[in-house]
């Protein structure tokens, strides 16, 4: 019976490895079993041999200076390394800051989390589902139920849309993912709506708010709300998978996904964020009660991962400027094992 019992763990055994061999791409295996190197640096510079065209890492722990890490191109066409003072577009990162807004904003009873969709923006209430169950808390929590205008197949990558309201006529009439407050959806509309809501409850523009009350307050001066405020050649540029062009050009306005910063000032807000120096403890507890305190971020020929961890009490933050096949998963990988290297020397 024990050799019969032994027999089939060997089985399953080698039934594993051989699923991860002929399911798991290998590249990604590669990268996954690859002994860890010594040195942050060295990563970086094994995730451009995985096929990144470029990588930049931020490492805040308290009481260090901040480290910089790069490694591959800025710009590939013109050979211009990576640099860490280069701007990037951080995605759904912006999310963070617009989170950040609304908690401001609801202590100071400007903005009411139970507040329906209906009740702050009645002209939708007949083209968006459930728009009188819906509240703020909910678009904030991605628990609406509205649909993602950006996993539409007919969705514009190539060309933005520079209208956020004609963004939202996309999911006009749909209908929802599910009832209100019934399950967790992740969709970029619930943050459209929000900047919506926003600029009408602030009678000006939430990207404004959010520069007077978060960015200048921490001194972040390369910080910026949407790509038409910067020069581009001080941007990274951006590239996909299959496709030769740099797709820097390429404009997302919409709230939640539309912002450019570097990966220091990214740094300073999300330790600000989490140690408490950003909001006051009544701005903080609401916060803590609707969002979270780390995000990701993913564009076309863009990745971001911004994580602060408190055990080590430290910040990480990766920029990729690779998108596209199998860049997501092995950015995470890249990402994991850079803050294992991290947690190692802490224990020397």
């Amino acid at each position: 019976m024990k050799r019969t019992i032994l027999l089939l763990r060997i089985i399953m055994a080698i039934v594993a490895i051989t699923c991860m061999v002929i399911f798991v791409p290998w590249i990604l295996l590669r990268a996954w079993i690859t002994p860890l190197p010594d040195t942050i640096q060295e990563q970086a510079n094994d995730a451009i041999e995985y096929g990144f065209d470029g990588i930049i890492i931020y490492v805040d722990e308290a009481g260090k200076a901040a480290e910089f890490y790069t490694a591959g191109w800025k710009n590939r066409e013109n050979k211009i390394p990576a640099d860490s003072k280069a701007l990037f577009k951080i995605a759904s990162i912006s999310k963070l800051y617009i989170a950040t807004a609304v908690a401001k904003l609801v202590n100071d009873k400007t903005l009411s989390l139970d507040k329906t969709l209906a009740e702050y923006l009645p002209e939708l209430s007949k083209r968006i589902a459930n728009a009188e169950k819906i509240t703020l808390r909910m678009l904030v929590q991605h628990r609406s139920g509205i649909p993602n205008f950006t996993d539409l197949s007919h969705y514009p990558w190539d060309n933005p849309i520079k209208d956020n309201k004609e963004t939202l006529t996309l999911i006009y009439d749909m209908p929802a993912d599910f009832e209100p407050n019934s399950d967790y959806s992740y969709s970029n509309t619930n943050y459209l709506l929000i900047g919506e809501i926003l600029d009408k409850e602030l009678g000006y523009s939430h990207h404004q708010y959010i520069h007077n009350e978060i960015v200048k307050p921490l001194g972040l001066s390369h910080t910026y709300s949407l790509l038409n405020e910067v020069n581009l050649d001080d941007v990274s540029s951006g590239y996909s998978v299959g496709y030769d062009k740099d797709i820097k050009p390429n404009d997302y306005v919409t709230p939640g996904g539309s912002m450019v910063a570097t990966i220091q000032d990214v740094g300073v807000f999300l330790r600000a964020l989490n140690d408490g120096s950003l909001l006051n403890d009544e701005e903080q507890a609401i916060y803590s009660s609707i969002y979270v305190y780390e995000h990701t971020g993913l564009l076309p020929g863009y990745q971001s991962i911004a994580r602060y961890y408190k055990d080590l009490d430290t910040v990480v933050i990766q920029f990729v400027n690779t998108s596209g096949e199998n860049s997501w998963p092995l950015s995470e990988i890249v990402y994991n094992r850079i803050v294992k290297i991290i947690s190692e020397r802490n224990q020397e």
